[in-house]
């Protein structure tokens, strides 16, 4: 159904983002009987399908991925282990996106969500102005690599680069290269690299935690838990690695073995030649790999001043506290991948009850 406005379109839903949050939740959205284009649409920033997967270093091979569950009604089976995860998840979800006819429409960026007339809002795009009744904001953290600040960083000879900027390995042959960050991302950077550079150092800001033994539901549904917290407090979401710690297998036992994770603590300066520490240490790099995590993307919501004083958004589930007609799915607890499905279709029930609560305008 479109407006006669110019350029305004009318639907009841719109999707920002296609990755596994947004494409769980249109999925849902078309099982409950709304059709795609005319009830809701799907807005996606990136070039292709795939979402984020699709920008990951050729080394980060479907067989290195861990804990990809497939997206609700189609099952990602017999996929070739030492393919890139790039490549395998994105031929994937364009399968997926196909199967459900889901018509994502693609690149188009999102500049802001505002209130509109009527009770509606109003999601403004490089593709003209969408005007709906609620809003499933599916946008993840790959736009929002962050970079810690530390004294004397511009002062590096170097190079400095963030996980979002990885190249694979071989980029670092002969160099010396400090990785910072302790969650998954860096320990796997270290182990790719080390064979290949001439000096690998890791620092972090906590000692790391290695959980021996696989993956429990109860630790999981812990890790969870302490994620909502947050979230019901309006704090930015933290990370799951870091109430769960780093599950120990093989590479990383011989790399703990070898020396590679070998941690420091967090430095306290960057000098024009490396990295220094109050106590006198120094170690010299050609190299500073930032494996320091993501934050949301969620900037394009700013004019409906969702975010709390601690910097986050407040949720119940998905639904935003602070206006119940968006919901924040990939965003939190449901920012892992089986994480996303059950926020996608928690978040199509709520904005079907929602909908049927507030009768559309004429």
């Amino acid at each position: 159904m479109e407006s006669t406005g110019a350029a305004v379109r009318e639907v009841d839903v719109v999707v920002i983002g296609a990755g596994q949050a947004g494409l769980s939740s249109a999925h849902h959205l078309r099982r409950t009987g709304f059709e795609p284009e005319r009830d809701f649409v799907v807005l996606d920033h990136a070039p292709q399908p795939g979402g984020a997967w699709q920008f990951r270093w050729p080394s980060l091979t479907y067989g290195k991925v861990h804990g990809m569950h497939s997206l609700p009604g189609l099952e990602l089976t017999d996929a070739d282990p030492a393919r890139p995860s790039s490549e395998v998840i994105a031929e994937y979800f364009a399968a997926y996106e196909r199967t459900f006819d889901l018509r994502v429409r693609r690149p188009v960026d999102v500049s802001g969500v505002r209130a509109g007339e009527g009770g509606r809002l109003l999601v403004e795009t490089s593709d003209g102005t969408w005007s709906t009744r609620a809003l499933i904001n599916a946008t993840g953290t790959w736009d929002r690599p962050f970079w810690p600040r530390y004294p004397g960083q511009e002062t590096f000879r170097g190079r400095q680069l963030h996980t979002a900027q990885y190249p694979g390995p071989e980029e670092f042959a002969g160099s010396r290269v400090v990785v910072v960050g302790g969650g998954a991302s860096g320990t796997q950077h270290l182990m790719e690299i080390a064979p290949y550079a001439a000096e690998t150092t890791w620092v972090t800001r906590r000692p790391p935690v290695f959980r021996e033994g696989p993956f429990s539901e109860d630790v999981g549904r812990a890790a969870v838990a302490l994620v909502e917290e947050r979230g019901r407090r309006g704090l930015p979401p933290g990370s799951v690695v870091s109430v769960t710690g780093l599950p120990l297998n093989d590479a990383i036992r011989q790399a703990l073995a070898d020396g590679v994770l070998d941690r420091l603590p967090m430095f306290d300066r960057i000098t024009p030649d490396g990295v220094a520490w109050d106590d006198g240490r120094h170690v010299d790099a050609d190299v500073i790999l930032w494996a320091t995590g993501f934050r949301a993307a969620i900037d394009h919501l700013a004019p409906l001043r969702l975010r709390e004083p601690g910097g986050g958004i407040r949720v119940d589930g998905t639904r935003a506290v602070a206006d119940p007609r968006v919901h924040l799915v990939g965003y939190g607890p449901s920012a892992s991948t089986i994480g996303a499905n059950r926020a996608g279709r928690s978040a199509v029930r709520d904005i079907r009850r929602l909908l049927a609560e507030v009768p559309a305008t004429a």
